[in-house]
């Protein structure tokens, strides 16, 4: 079975009408979600399953919360978003009504022995964006299960915070870098394509939208996209991350460059764009970045 990020996959979002059918799911051991009404004061999650009431309780609510590896942070975090479970049972509450006693914990669990563990180097899957760090972006790999995309790996073009390439709750695909017993490192880089896959988007004489990147004494690097950066004549009055208009003067493959002129500045911030995927396989075994003639050669080796 493959286990998607929490909220990517809207079929397991049901509401029931009895609780009949909802021992029926029990018992062919169904995984389903749902939004979080509520945490309450000893972090047990609330859900609603439409028939009946239903509660994670903390212990429930993921794991590495019984040995305390992981923080009841990650429970108070989850209000008014989706989470993963299975049902456990029913019991009454002190009103003698049903209550389903679900678990997130079991469904991670479950994930993580048939299909984490199974991952190899170089595999590509589905993530979801959680969180945002100066340091780089956790995501959700599976189940509620989190990994983190260090900043240098999210693109070749490099920015100084992950949100100028990503935002929280943003579906993305990952390629799994470093495997260790206790955590997972994951890379966008290789999948948003070669530095001649991007530079064939551009021709020289256009005049195209770029972000500012970094402002040096010899010049002005500016993002053409993600794993694209050109290199412009220093100019006055810009600020990292302003959006402007340039001229592409020349492309040069042999040297990994793309001469710039800046025409035009604009004074707003530029938004994360849409992701643009190079690949679709699941698995790549090597990555080349730099052109076969160029001198400089830039590539990721998944089999080292």
């Amino acid at each position: 079975m493959k286990f998607y990020p929490e909220g990517k996959n809207q079929e397991l979002t049901k509401q029931f009408n009895s609780v009949d059918e909802l021992k029926e799911t029990m018992l062919r051991g169904e995984v389903l979600e749902s939004k979080v009404l509520l945490c309450d004061r000893e972090h047990n999650l609330h859900v609603d399953l439409g028939c009946v009431r239903a509660v994670i309780p903390r212990m429930e609510g993921a794991v590495g919360i019984e040995d305390g590896s992981v923080r009841d942070i990650a429970l108070i975090s989850k209000v008014n978003k989706s989470v993963c479970f299975s049902i456990l049972g029913f019991q009454r509450d002190i009103y003698n009504n049903s209550l389903a006693i679900l678990s997130r914990r079991v469904v991670q669990q479950r994930c993580l022995d048939e299909y984490l563990s199974k991952l190899e180097i170089g595999d590509i899957i589905d993530a979801r964006v959680t969180h945002l760090e100066r340091f780089g972006a956790f995501i959700d790999i599976g189940a509620g299960i989190n990994a983190l995309i260090p900043i240098d790996m999210l693109s070749v073009s490099r920015i100084s915070h992950p949100a100028e390439r990503l935002t929280e709750g943003q579906n993305i695909k990952v390629v799994l870098r470093k495997k260790e017993p206790d955590k997972m490192t994951f890379s966008l880089k290789e999948l948003l394509g070669s530095w001649q896959d991007n530079a064939n988007g551009f021709c020289q004489g256009e005049t195209v939208t770029g972000v500012v990147r970094s402002i040096e004494d010899y010049g002005v690097f500016v993002e053409l996209a993600p794993n694209l950066a050109g290199l412009a004549e220093p100019q006055d009055n810009l600020f990292i991350g302003q959006q402007v208009a340039v001229y592409v003067k020349s492309i040069i493959p042999s040297k990994m460059k793309i001469k710039l002129v800046v025409v035009e500045t604009f004074n707003e911030m530029a938004k994360p764009t849409p992701l643009t995927y190079y690949t679709k396989e699941s698995h790549m075994d090597f990555w080349q970045y730099s052109p076969a003639e160029s001198q400089k050669q830039i590539y990721t080796d998944f089999k080292q």
